[in-house]
């Protein structure tokens, strides 16, 4: 399959996700506007050495999550904005019911602001699982190994299970 013809079922299949990440990396619109285009290049030319030995979705987290983090690594020294809150990565669904609506929106703004305050591997970790993939996927993705993977799901959602509860927002 041609390489533009990968990219397109890729970004047609993984691009919200994708886009949840760079969210999660950069505050800034335009930024962030620029890391996705890095992404997307990254992900366009990674697709020549595409050997399947893994799976489209794998090799698609794992080359955004390597910009992503590069990214964050290079503009540390520059004091970048803080990460967005749930309100602006993820789509709420909105209900009949005002209250309930606004109690989701709290409620999902309180996990991602713990969420934001984790180290950035367990950050990436939680969201990944968070997208829905498995342990074995996230521990390809992230270089580490399934059970590795499992272990650190298991600890970040007690940690913020905890936390949620408490209150709490010191880093994991």
């Amino acid at each position: 399959m041609p390489r533009d013809d990968v990219y397109e079922e890729a970004f047609s299949t993984f691009g919200g996700a994708i886009d949840r990440l760079a969210r999660s990396y950069e505050a800034d619109s335009e930024k962030r506007r620029d890391l996705l285009q890095d992404i997307h290049f990254a992900i366009w030319r990674s697709l020549d050495k595409f050997d399947r030995q893994c799976s489209l979705r794998t090799w698609i987290y794992r080359v955004a999550h390597n910009v992503a983090t590069s990214y964050v690594l290079k503009h540390r020294r520059a004091n970048q904005r803080p990460l967005l809150s749930l309100n602006e990565i993820a789509d709420v669904s909105s209900t009949d019911d005002p209250s309930e609506s606004t109690d989701r929106q709290i409620t999902l703004s309180r996990l991602y602001s713990l969420i934001q305050h984790l180290h950035a591997f367990d950050r990436e970790v939680i969201l990944l699982y968070l997208e829905g993939l498995d342990a074995a996927s996230i521990a390809d993705i992230m270089g580490i190994t399934p059970v590795n993977a499992a272990t650190k799901i298991h600890r970040i959602k007690k940690i913020l299970g905890r936390r949620f509860t408490q209150g709490e927002r010191r880093d994991a």
